[in-house]
């Protein structure tokens, strides 16, 4: 399978304000017809980096390619309208003075018949046929966003820059958007870089996600890989809550209220962190009265008592403190389940979704 050809690259791309490297060193490559997620925390670097591939801010080093030839480096900068970049910000910024037709027209070059051809034809896709003669203030939020990204696609870009386009949007409704955003860039074989810092929606538009921290590339590959092989504890925890049990390795193995846990390659007296998400610690119902039968793949089962117990609509959130030494852990189930606290129960972990990564701790 021949693979798809690269429309936009950074390369070794660094940015500094008041001497610290805000984009450090950042190397990324998208193609066409994916949707490549830079997400991070707020102040990490994304916007950035976004607005240095735009054209609209230049780096202090590195190179900006797009379609393999080179747009930005230390000898060339052409401006943002002269690379073929369309551009989607969170704010819509669609013109108040022009409707609907018009915003999305605006820019396009060719004979009036062209235009209006290609201006009636994404309203379609955007499902917003018959809007044309509306103007911005008229329009809901999400049918903003649609005309934007109908506007920003009208051009035919090889690449769309998107600067957390869904943040403005209502949760039910931001879904809907989201998904009728990526079936239209699909259609149109462009290349996206969208820049968030919310896991759900890389996870949910990403065809590849490059976490960043600190102005890098911490990790990146697709969501599936990032979700279930973080590189550090730390881009576990970005993407959903985690237990963390703390350990110290003794030839080769680490002990726990779980029982042993191999941790190679780690010389005695390391620190290390055993990272298990929710979902992947249970209560062991058949268990619980009987007393421990351990089992291959849970290990050793654990008593700890309920703390506390919550509903969180699909599940349940229910956090125990371990009997071995009061850690607290916390536990989803699915339905309803709300113990009292103080509630005895034994807790086993699925060993082969556990992390262990070194420690920081002194």
């Amino acid at each position: 399978m021949q693979k798809p050809k690269v429309r936009l690259e950074l390369r070794d791309i660094v940015r500094r304000f008041d001497g610290r490297n805000v984009v450090d060193h950042l190397s990324l490559e998208l193609h066409a017809g994916e949707v490549t997620c830079l997400l991070g925390p707020s102040g990490c670097g994304k916007s950035t980096t976004l607005r240095i591939a735009a054209g609209v801010d230049r780096q202090d080093a590195g190179a900006v390619l797009v379609n393999g030839v080179v747009v930005s480096d230390d000898h060339v900068h052409m401006p943002p309208e002269a690379r073929n970049i369309g551009l989607m910000f969170q704010d819509f910024a669609l013109f108040p003075h022009l409707d609907v037709a018009g915003n999305v027209g605006f820019g396009l070059k060719g004979s009036k018949a062209a235009r209006d051809k290609r201006v009636q034809e994404l309203l379609g896709k955007v499902e917003l046929s018959g809007y044309g003669r509306k103007y911005p203030h008229q329009l809901s939020g999400g049918e903003q966003q649609r005309v934007a990204l109908a506007r920003a696609l009208a051009p035919r870009p090889k690449v769309l820059l998107m600067d957390e386009p869904f943040s403005g949007l209502d949760d039910r409704l931001r879904d809907d958007v989201r998904d009728a955003t990526l079936e239209l860039l699909k259609a149109e074989d462009t290349a996206v870089l969208l820049v968030t810092h919310e896991p759900a929606e890389a996870m949910r538009m990403a065809d590849n996600i490059a976490l960043m921290r600190h102005g890098r590339i911490v990790q990146s590959g697709a969501p599936y890989n990032i979700y279930n092989a973080p590189v550090d504890r730390k881009a576990a925890a970005f993407f959903s809550d985690i237990n963390v049990i703390p350990g110290v390795v003794h030839d080769a193995l680490t002990d726990t209220p779980f029982g042993q846990f191999l941790t190679p390659g780690q010389p005695n007296g390391t620190p290390v962190d055993i990272v298990i998400r929710p979902q992947h610690l249970k209560i062991d119902f058949d268990r619980n009265g009987r007393g421990p039968l351990p089992t291959p793949t849970d290990g050793v089962p654990a008593r700890a008592q309920v703390h506390r117990a919550r509903f969180m609509g699909g599940h349940s959130l229910v956090e125990f403190a371990m009997d071995a030494d009061d850690t607290i852990l916390k536990v989803t189930v699915p339905g309803v389940f709300l113990p009292k606290p103080g509630t005895p129960m034994w807790l086993s972990v699925r060993r082969d979704r556990c992390f262990v990564f070194r420690s920081d701790r002194k």
